[in-house]
């Protein structure tokens, strides 16, 4: 019996040498992936090649190793991975760098009651994207004016991904866009797989609504739409404060940008639970193309209309050319659109009777 059972004991022992390699280089493909990508979005290019050179002959040896000592060569992939963690730890978010010059400053501000005085409120002229008149102001609100809060959502391309902004008007007819971005170096364009790997501190930009609604309408051509919120007056002036704590923070200590939890719409859906704790976690958070879909599921959204029709409403258009420079940008895009039209006075949708605002 024992002369029989050999070959299959042998098989078997060879079956489970092959799948403990396969794993071991599964593992090892892993790793090296990953760190040969983390080294492009963080070397320069002169350091990048020789790395990556060094990263592939030494996973090679580790895997020949591995051919006889698996042992070893699973201890030596964990010190490759404990070197990599340490390296990866290295790797500070900073406000001292070169950046571009639409996020060259981002927002902070002083709270003395209900007295807000915002520093670096950008109001750039734009012609082009790249040719513009830069402004960065300072602005002085009271809290006590706080009359609408509105979502802005921005699609340049797959309609599942959507830029997000949240818009603070008050009753002088002025308003406030807090925008969360990535914050780019000079030079230093957007890519979703860099957001995974550091690429891009975290900004919080205050803008005027001609700066960063008109740059998107009418230089970048996206589709913009404009939805009124229903939401009390306290949760207006919580949401309002959120954002300028967390921009105050953000002066204090950076972090970085990541595409998947710390982006423009995840970081409202944070603040938001900070006005109200009960809003569930939804998809739609993720595919911020859906959001709308997603805040008119919980009636958040201020509209008597069916969502279809509501998404159309809140299309804004470009601007008219002939539009003279003395008619408010703010006026004039709601003027368009029937979702204001009904819209009641003081913060959007001050009826207790019929909503308690945000709500779970």
């Amino acid at each position: 019996m024992t002369e029989q059972g050999s070959p299959s004991a042998g098989a078997t022992g060879r079956r489970n040498s092959r799948a403990g390699f396969a794993l071991l280089g599964g593992a090892m493909l892993l790793l090296v992936a990953w760190t040969i990508t983390a080294l492009h979005f963080q070397t320069p290019r002169s350091v990048f090649w020789p790395a990556a050179a060094a990263v592939a002959v030494l996973s090679g040896a580790v895997l020949y190793i591995g051919l006889k000592h698996r042992r070893s060569a699973w201890l030596l992939l964990a010190l490759m991975l404990a070197a990599t963690a340490a390296w990866w730890l290295t790797i500070r978010p900073s406000n001292d760098r070169d950046w571009a010059p639409d996020v060259a400053h981002t927002a902070t501000a002083d709270i003395d009651g209900a007295t807000v005085v915002i520093h670096d409120v950008r109001n750039f002229d734009w012609r082009t994207e790249t040719a513009f008149s830069p402004r960065w102001e300072t602005r002085r609100y009271s809290l006590d004016a706080l009359t609408s809060v509105d979502l802005v959502s921005s699609v340049w391309g797959n309609p599942a991904i959507a830029h997000t902004l949240i818009s603070f008007g008050f009753s002088d007819g002025r308003h406030v866009v807090f925008s969360v971005e990535i914050r780019r170096e000079r030079n230093e364009s957007f890519s979703e797989i860099g957001g995974f790997f550091k690429e891009f501190e975290l900004a919080i930009i205050a803008a005027d609504e001609a700066d960063i609604i008109r740059l998107r309408t009418d230089v970048r051509g996206e589709q913009v739409s404009l939805f009124p919120l229903r939401v009390t007056p306290e949760q207006a002036r919580k949401l309002f404060l959120s954002y300028l704590q967390a921009s105050n923070a953000l002066a204090r200590q950076p972090q970085f940008y990541q595409t998947l939890t710390t982006n423009c719409t995840t970081v409202i859906f944070q603040l938001a639970r900070l006005v109200e704790p009960g809003i569930p976690a939804d998809w739609r958070i993720l595919l911020s193309g859906y959001l709308p879909d997603y805040l008119y599921a919980h009636d958040v959204l201020l509209t008597s209309l069916p969502l279809d029709e509501t998404k159309r409403a809140a299309i804004l258009a470009r601007q008219d050319p002939a539009l003279s420079p003395d008619v408010d940008f703010s006026t004039a895009i709601r003027a368009r659109s029937p979702l204001y039209d009904a819209a009641p006075a003081g913060v959007h949708g001050n009826d207790a009777s019929k909503n308690d605002g945000l709500k779970n």
